[in-house]
């Protein structure tokens, strides 16, 4: 029953990072070009925001820090990151460099949430890279030092993100909504300056560019955060760390759709190989128990019989 469980959990978390995915399409597609902070404050902050209007309930004590902190690892930081680092680096680096996620989170799970390191969890790691490697990398390119940097920061971030909330939990009492919206709008405020700073408003809004906020808003942010937040509640940290690297998947296959993109053989391979190291991430099902008879052997009842 557990082992079901598992399955049903990693299945149903392993959704988040596939709408993640699709954020790249729906940006170039749907939003105003060129505005990769506007995008990623908006869709943390009006989301954030509203759920904080229906949970009714502020943060209290050390918690004030604690989301502070989780909204900044797992959204204005990682994001601020990952975009800055899209823009310094060419075709797909960035996704390699943030492949190597699940591995920093096998280091910290064992340091901070007592995980054993395990050698199939480290065949998964390489596994991971390589099929994402073989996934988005694109022949030779020249590396940018600051923004091989922010990729590595990003996955640092995400990987801290997982480990600690996993590590300190919900607190008594608040429930998941309430829980998803203090660290989206942690996030969303860490971000806000930013956008502001580094990039003009908008002239205006478009019918196109209000679908693309709102699905950012909504599936983008609230539903994919509380699937990924419910997931770390519910399974390893290491396991749910390997779940995101459908993201790169999804993305792959979304351009192959919608944007008359390529995909290769080579490509295909990554994929199954991604998947791969996915299942190999995942809690291993538990032995059968041997069930053991305490009825007297047939011997020793036809003794006792006969006396």
């Amino acid at each position: 029953m557990k082992n079901r469980q598992n399955v049903l959990a990693a299945a149903l978390t392993g959704l988040a990072p596939a709408v993640w995915g699709s954020t790249y399409l729906v940006t170039t597609e749907l939003l105003p070009p060129d505005r990769p902070l506007l995008a990623t404050t908006m869709r943390a902050l009006p989301g954030g925001l509203v759920l904080l209007a229906l949970g009714l309930k502020l943060p209290v004590g050390v918690w004030w820090w604690r989301a502070l902190v989780l909204g900044i690892l797992n959204i204005g930081a990682f994001n601020f990151l990952l975009f800055f680092a899209a823009y310094r680096l060419p075709g797909g680096i960035a996704a390699m460099i943030m492949s190597a996620q699940p591995m920093f989170v096998v280091i910290l799970a064992a340091l901070f949430l007592a995980e054993r390191i395990r050698a199939i969890h480290a065949l998964a790691c390489v596994m991971g890279t390589g099929g994402v490697v073989l996934l988005v990398f694109r022949g030779t390119a020249s590396l940018d030092t600051i923004g091989v940097l922010a990729a590595l920061g990003g996955a640092l971030c995400m990987a801290s993100g997982i480990t600690l909330t996993k590590r300190w939990g919900r607190p008594e009492g608040v429930g998941l909504l309430t829980f998803t919206g203090w660290q989206l709008t942690a996030g969303g405020l860490v971000l806000l300056p930013f956008w502001l700073w580094l990039e003009d408003l908008p002239n205006g809004l478009t019918g196109s560019n209000v679908i693309g906020f709102a699905y950012l808003i909504i599936l983008g942010a609230v539903l994919s955060y509380i699937v990924w937040f419910r997931g770390i509640e519910r399974l390893p940290a290491v396991a749910v760390s390997f779940l995101a690297l459908g993201s790169p998947v999804v993305a792959t296959l979304l351009g192959y759709l919608f944007k008359d993109q390529t995909l290769s053989a080579l490509q295909i391979v990554g994929m199954v190989v991604i998947f791969l190291a996915v299942v190999l991430g995942q809690p291993r099902p538990a032995p059968p128990r041997t069930l053991v008879s305490h009825l007297p052997d047939q011997p020793a009842l036809e003794q006792e019989r006969s006396g």
